[in-house]
């Protein structure tokens, strides 16, 4: 073949203008001269996309190229004169002259930039760049088409933007005011130009991914067009609309191309998500179905199934339960034999279950279990699926009890410096790690993309010499889920398994806190000028996601005291005693030495010095009258003193169980050092008892609710103190039940644990008239020493205290500090039960809030 290509290509060398001329004179016929054309086109195309000549022989190709370029041009002579009139116009003969011809620009042997400088400036001495000559014969040829023009589009749009992207900068500029003719074409006939968009949107994605493109043809592409639309005033507007979202669709593609194939997937994925979010406001759905699919494969490569499914859950969302056929294309050859989107949405939602199965997102895969159900229960009635499904779930309520499942870690990663791409530069990202990632393994996959980068010692956001430098600055630190909880969970006894979940998942407001010392400075208590500095980061979506990460859209730093500083760490110390006290009452095969620690550090003065240096840096006489608008601060953290006593007590009375005889001698010495602590604590602040209560369903442990006011700085409110002689309010009865209700509270009563620990023995009887509990594991629990009842006033009966110890949830009164039961002495304390409820301490929390507001 290439002896053929030589022979015609020495024919054509011999052939002048006039030969030219004359052999197309010879034709009898135009349909003839025609035929001839096409052949001629088509031979030339599949020639010059052959290359029959190997790549080195830089010559041969170079003498074929030129010959063949002359012949183009006198051919395009010839369509000018014999096939563009009305009468004589073929739109298929023009139509191969404009694809030879963009074929024959866009091979490989004349795309000189890819030559060593040496072979270039050869190439150019002998040859000149023959891309500029037939680009200008491309551009000529399509002016001359007149009222045509219309017909070519959009087909030429791509090969005419093929075109463009060649890194030629007089051909760009020469050849991209093509598009601007082609808009304002559509635009008079039509009123829009929105085939020529839709067209060079499509065509843009895959030549940009195929390597075409960079920084100089964004900047051309903008200042020309944008140039020939002012000159336009109907096209102003449109088109600078237009230009912008080619611009931001070219940026998007730019970044992706340039990471798509690092090692490093995780800013392949960013990239992605750019151009899949893109499409989806522009409502290009193939587009965004394709680069939604394009992710998913990303995130199955690296096993993150819960990103995978999420990803593949948007496209679920866009199909409906309906026999309609499928309105884009799916990828992949599944997608080839689910022809409606019913099939296609159930076969999704079976994947998407599987994903999240294996990311252990068990509560978002029981959703979708529950969707189905109802389409195989209600509308197709196919129990044989129904029966399926319904297993599949139960398989995962249990998991989620009976599975460990790690909470996992959160980083803020900020990327400061012009050294890095635009998808990145200057911005901050909250990461999600991976089940038992250290943030050291994190730091390190983080950095190795970028070899050059510095990693900054400061969490503090840096200034504007860090951030506007050419260089790369990268900052990591561990931040923790500060997200509302949901009201549904708040104020039950949940458990910590169900709860957890919810603590770290679809969680959007993240916080870390940096402290800092102000004021005079004391040695021997750190607290006293222990200040807080905490920055809550909020991101654009929540967390778990399409992504692993997403970026920091708001920022917010507040400064916490260090009085409020101490109110924070006193409630979760308590909410760390009381969720340990849950582990080992739902699971005694725990080891004990994490209880140990925890106990000892917190009443044994040798280890951690307990509550002590509060009191000597905010109770004395000093600070109250420095600081009086912390009175009510000062009397929260009193009684959160106070309630780590009962919580102390019944964490000391599982480790006396559980401990082996070689650690008793640690475990009495730690009974001396609690008796003496509660001696004291309840001499100073008062007692405080929880209340207890058993669960009746054998074989299901019941946690402590998760208490979601504890994550997040509550205000002081009122406290009554221990000498108050105000005496709590007599609850208001309840109604009285109908006869379908009594049931179904029975029924509820079956189900769960009642706060009283008992059934009720008369339906008909009300709340308020309940007998006491004759069994000290139920008994009830009191906030107040005897003296907080008023002299005069007589103490309300058992029965009616019981009432009173219900949270305010159910209908009931409750004392000023929040709390109800009956008065106890603070020198003789009732046994300790087995179990407790934290009702009574959340509505404390909950009412000193309401009091402070």
């Amino acid at each position: 073949q290439s002896h053929y290509v030589a022979c015609m290509a020495a024919i054509l060398s011999q052939m002048d203008k006039e030969h030219y001329s004359t052999y197309i004179q010879a034709f009898p016929s135009r349909p003839e001269l025609m035929d001839f054309l096409m052949e001629t086109f088509i031979l030339f195309k599949d020639l010059i996309g052959k290359t029959v000549y190997p790549g080195d022989w830089v010559v041969m190709n170079m003498v074929q190229n030129r010959e063949f370029l002359r012949a183009i041009n006198q051919f395009a002579t010839t369509l000018t004169e014999m096939f563009l009139s009305n009468s004589d116009f073929e739109l298929q003969l023009w139509n191969n002259y404009f694809h030879l011809a963009v074929a024959f620009l866009t091979q490989d042997s004349l795309q000189l930039e890819n030559f060593s400088p040496a072979k270039r400036n050869s190439i150019l001495a002998k040859y000149g760049d023959m891309r500029a000559t037939i680009g200008a014969s491309i551009r000529d040829m399509w002016y001359s088409l007149g009222q045509r023009k219309i017909e070519f589009i959009p087909g030429m749009v791509g090969p005419i933007l093929e075109m463009t992207l060649v890194p030629e900068p007089e051909l760009r500029k020469s050849t991209i005011p093509i598009f601007f003719d082609m808009m304002l074409c559509e635009h008079r006939l039509t009123g829009s130009f929105s085939r020529f968009e839709d067209e060079i949107l499509r065509r843009l994605d895959s030549e940009v991914e195929g390597g075409r493109g960079d920084e100089q043809y964004m900047q051309l592409f903008k200042s020309i067009l944008l140039s020939c639309c002012q000159r336009h005033p109907e096209l102003a507007k449109p088109g600078e609309d237009f230009v912008r979202l080619v611009s931001e669709l070219l940026e998007r593609l730019l970044d992706y191309r340039a990471v798509r194939n690092d090692e490093n997937k995780t800013y392949s994925m960013s990239c992605t998500v750019n151009l899949l979010n893109f499409y989806k406001e522009i409502d290009r759905q193939a587009m965004y179905i394709r680069y939604l699919y394009k992710l998913k494969d990303l995130h199955i490569s690296y096993e993150n199934y819960t990103e995978g499914a999420y990803t593949l859950l948007l496209h679920a969302r866009l199909l409906t339960w309906s026999e309609e056929s499928n309105a884009a294309p799916v990828p992949g050859p599944h997608g080839l034999h689910l022809h409606t989107q019913r099939q296609l949405k159930e076969a999704l939602y079976n994947q998407i279950i599987e994903y999240f199965d294996q990311g252990k997102m068990w509560e978002e895969a029981i959703h979708i279990c529950k969707e189905l159900a109802e389409q195989y229960e209600s509308h197709v009635f196919d129990y044989e699926m129904l029966s399926d499904i319904l297993q599949r779930e139960a398989k995962f309520y249990e998991k989620i009890l009976k599975v460990l499942r790690p909470s996992p870690d959160y980083f803020a990663v900020g990327y400061y410096g012009q050294g890095f791409p635009t998808f990145l530069r200057n911005k901050v990202f909250i990461y999600r790690g991976k089940e038992y990632e250290r943030r050291e393994d994190f730091e390190m996959q983080l950095l190795s993309p970028f070899p050059n980068a510095e990693k900054l010692k400061s969490t503090s956001p840096p200034g504007q010499d860090i951030t506007d430098s050419p260089g790369q600055y990268i900052q990591c630190f561990t931040v923790q889920p500060a997200e509302e909880a949901k009201v549904r969970l708040k104020g039950r006894s949940i458990p910590e398994q169900i709860t957890n979940f919810y603590k770290a998942n679809h969680v959007q407001r993240f916080s870390y806190s940096r402290p800092f010392k102000r004021g005079p400075s004391d040695p021997d208590n750190e607290f006293a000028n222990m200040w807080i500095e905490r920055t809550t980061f909020r991101t654009a979506y929540p967390l778990p996601g399409i992504l692993r990460w997403f970026v920091v859209t708001c920022t917010e730093t507040i400064i916490i005291s260090p009085l409020e500083n101490a109110i924070e760490t006193m409630m979760k110390t308590n909410e760390k005693i009381m969720s340990e006290i849950n582990r080992h009452q739902n699971d005694p095969s725990l080891p004990i030495n994490p209880l140990s620690m925890l106990l000892n550090g917190i009443v044994d003065p040798a280890v951690m010095g307990g509550f002590t240096k509060y009191e000597k840096a905010f109770f004395q006489e000093l600070y109250m009258q420095e600081h009086p608008e912390d009175a009510g601060k000062i009397e929260k953290l009193k009684d959160l003193i106070a309630w780590q006593i009962p919580l102390l007590a019944e964490g000391i009375r599982i480790h006396g169980q559980k401990v082996t005889e070689d650690l008793r001698p640690f475990h009495e010495r730690m009974e001396q050092c609690f008796e003496q602590l509660r001696a004291k604590v309840e001499s100073q602040y008062g007692v405080r008892e929880m209340m207890f209560f058993e669960d009746r369903r054998s074989g299901r442990p019941r946690s402590i609710a998760w208490v979601p006011d504890w994550d997040r700085l509550s205000h002081a409110g009122a406290r009554q103190s221990p000498h108050s002689t105000e005496a709590p309010p007599t609850p208001k009865p309840a109604r009285r039940p109908s006869e379908s209700e009594e049931h179904r509270n029975e029924r509820k009563e079956n189900r769960a644990s009642s706060i009283f620990g008992s059934r009720r023995q008369d339906s008909c009887q009300s709340i308020s008239e309940l007998p006491e509990p004759k069994d000290e594991k139920w008994r009830l629990s009191c906030s107040m020493s005897e003296s907080s009842l008023s002299a005069d006033r007589k103490q309300p009966p058992p029965s009616q205290a019981a009432a009173g110890a219900q949270p305010s949830t159910a209908g009931s009164s409750l004392s000023p500090t929040g709390f109800g039961g009956r008065v106890k002495s603070a020198s003789k304390l009732p046994p300790l039960p087995r179990k407790f409820s934290p009702a009574v301490y959340e509505t404390f929390l909950e009412q000193s809030d309401a009091a402070a507001a």
